[in-house]
């Protein structure tokens, strides 16, 4: 099963999510599940992991990093080889966040399968960072993409 967490303060990074959903569900098992929800329990029960949040302040959001502190000692030798990817929904650049996960689950030894997706939004004023965000379709179709690639290769053992 493919489990993806996510996290989003205005709209994207949970209309990132449920694109690759989407498209992962045309491929076999998956679970679609908020950082808030997700335990050490179901990571364990899931065979990979996408990670979809938005960059806050140049770093992935207050509640992804929650998660990953309420998860990573209880999981630490536990998934090493799984496989992973990231989708960022960021203002301008992304790469912080994305630094962020990678750093955190080399600890778990996980194994990246995809390039990071990240879309910038271009979100550069307090109004345009606070407001509800659409995510352009061509975006949305890379996550569904991503999604349906990264659910076909576990379905067929790639990963």
């Amino acid at each position: 099963m493919l489990l993806i967490i996510w996290h989003s303060r205005t709209g994207a990074a949970r209309a990132m999510a449920e694109a690759a959903h989407e498209g992962a569900a045309e491929e076999g098992e998956v679970r679609l599940l908020g950082a808030g929800e997700a335990t050490p329990e179901l990571l364990l029960a899931a065979g990979g992991y996408l990670f979809v949040c938005p960059e806050n302040l140049a770093t992935m959001s207050g509640a992804m990093k929650e998660f990953f502190d309420r998860c990573y000692y209880p999981l630490l030798g536990e998934i090493e080889g799984r496989p992973f990817a990231t989708a960022i929904a960021a203002g301008s650049d992304g790469s912080g966040a994305e630094r962020q996960i990678e750093r955190i689950v080399t600890g778990w030894r996980l194994r990246r399968i995809a390039e990071g997706l990240i879309v910038n939004l271009n979100a550069q004023t307090t109004e345009a960072i606070l407001a509800p965000k659409t995510v352009p379709a061509e975006a949305l179709q890379k996550c569904r993409d991503l999604g349906r690639s990264f659910g076909a290769g576990l379905a067929m053992g790639l990963y």
